[in-house]
């Protein structure tokens, strides 16, 4: 599979890439190599990673408790200071192998450590290998608030070695296609279509349909890499998503949700408010609505979690002088940023996700 000429790094592809990979740490003399896995990365998937790691240099594993609510600034406060003891220094490289929490954390830790490290993303899960490794953003989350904290920052490469996704269940698999889908909505309608009827998906052919979604990703930060103007196309359904996932992750009587299935319930959402504005025709909306609900459950929402929803929203990073900001289609494989929507809308937007 082609290398994808990123901002300042290059996307690698499949098993062979590992030899380039070592040639870029030679070429570096890198002091010491850290390591960054959580508990099932460790289990999993490091001893694949070790065994093409050709160096001769100290290699030192920090290994972390795997799932979202690990991704604060405790948690770097830990890493920081098993690098400081473990004699971390300017010349360190340092290495994310697992999903996105571990993408998101480890190049926080790395863009902040001795005020900023060299590291590289070995992404595992689908997500991370579509989304949260490429593009440069990371951070950490502030109480139960998604991605409050963090910076934008460049790895030297990222490593895309599909191999890794024989470890995911099922619901982690789905949740990265969540993206994948939302990629073909905001950019590519040939691409959306391809997922239309999972039945009819050639998925012996999977590995190119993550390098079209990796593509499209990487096209759109390319034009905006700060996020000041076509790059909130990506957040098409995260402005309702995140405040989902968010609510579920804090209320202890509700299931915490993946990143995907609550993105999965904001694309039908905020298709729902493209359409009653008029960008999406009536037939578009419920071809997405169709497509999104053979995949995802149904998430159950009571009249009384609408308004802790509603209050999360205003913390979401698009808002500019306290209004929330949508990313809307306008029609299948087109976006208008910067989209105000009002609380009855988003009121009705919810009524019809149950039907």
């Amino acid at each position: 599979m082609q290398t994808i000429q990123a901002n300042g790094y290059s996307v690698l592809f499949g098993e062979k890439e590992y030899e380039t990979l070592n040639d870029f740490i030679a070429t570096n003399n890198y002091s010491s190599l850290f390591i960054l896995v959580d508990s099932h990365t460790n289990e999993l998937c490091l001893l694949r990673f070790l065994s093409f790691l050709a160096t001769d240099k100290t290699i030192e594993i920090i290994e972390i408790e795997s799932g979202e609510t690990e991704k604060n600034i405790s948690t770097c406060v830990e890493i920081w200071s098993v690098l400081t003891e473990l004699g971390a220094d300017r010349k360190t490289l340092m290495l994310n192998i697992g999903g996105g929490v571990i993408t998101d954390i480890g190049g926080f830790v790395a863009s902040t450590f001795k005020r900023g490290i060299d590291f590289i993303n070995i992404p595992t899960t689908l997500l991370a290998m579509v989304d949260a490794s490429i593009g440069g953003k990371n951070g950490v989350d502030l109480g139960n608030l998604k991605n409050q904290i963090g910076v934008i920052n460049v790895p030297k490469t990222v490593l895309i070695d599909t191999e890794y996704l024989s470890t995911l269940p099922q619901n982690e698999m789905r949740s990265g296609l969540a993206e994948m889908l939302k990629h073909g909505l905001i950019f590519d309608a040939n691409y959306w279509a391809q997922f239309k009827d999972l039945s009819q998906t050639d998925f012996a052919d999977f590995d190119s349909l993550i390098h079209r979604s990796i593509e499209i990703k990487n096209e759109i930060v390319m034009q905006d890499p700060t996020e000041n103007g076509i790059r909130k196309a990506l957040n098409f359904g995260h402005t309702l998503g995140h405040a989902i996932e968010s609510y579920f992750l804090e209320n202890e009587t509700k299931k915490t949700l993946l990143h995907g299935e609550a993105i999965a319930a904001g694309m039908v959402l905020e298709s729902y408010i493209s359409w009653q504005k008029g960008l999406l025709t009536q037939e578009e909306y419920n071809e997405i609505k169709k497509t999104i609900n053979a995949i995802f459950e149904t998430i159950l929402f009571e009249e009384n979690d609408l308004p802790p929803i509603f209050d999360l929203l205003i913390h979401d990073k698009k808002n500019e002088y306290g209004k929330i900001q949508f990313a809307l289609l306008d029609g299948i494989g087109k976006i208008k940023i910067n989209q105000e929507v009002d609380n009855e809308l988003i009121i009705k937007s919810f009524a019809d996700y149950k039907k």
